[in-house]
């Protein structure tokens, strides 16, 4: 079955750095497109960033960018997301989420979800 495990969140402080790592397993991870979603307290959803399956494309919300970098590695089926330039306002629940086809960021399987906590 599909698993994401997501890893890597924590406390930072404002202006500093925090890497997530999501483990895939149960699917051919190289043929998805992959992304990252969040979820502030007592905020909706957000959809933050996703990859093509072949890392060729990346995208970015307007809220994280510049500052956020996704990336992939295929062979190790596992997905990260480099945080720099950390906001208070990046404080929330980030989830991995697994896409329906190798370009398209409509999703159907997620993580858990790793906490990310910045403040000083």
């Amino acid at each position: 079955q599909v698993q994401l495990v997501e890893s890597g969140g924590g406390l930072a402080q404002p202006g500093g750095s925090l890497r997530l790592s999501c483990a895939a397993s149960g699917f051919t991870f190289s043929s998805y497109a992959m992304s990252w979603a969040r979820q502030a307290p007592g905020k909706g959803l957000e959809w933050v960033s996703g990859i093509y399956s072949d890392g060729s494309d990346t995208y970015y919300a307007d809220s994280v960018k510049g500052r956020f970098t996704i990336s992939r590695d295929n062979a190790k089926n596992t997905l990260y997301l480099q945080m720099n330039s950390l906001k208070p306002e990046d404080t929330a629940l980030y989830y991995c989420t697994k896409g329906t086809t190798g370009w398209g960021f409509i999703n159907d399987y997620w993580g858990q979800g790793t906490q990310v906590t910045v403040s000083s």
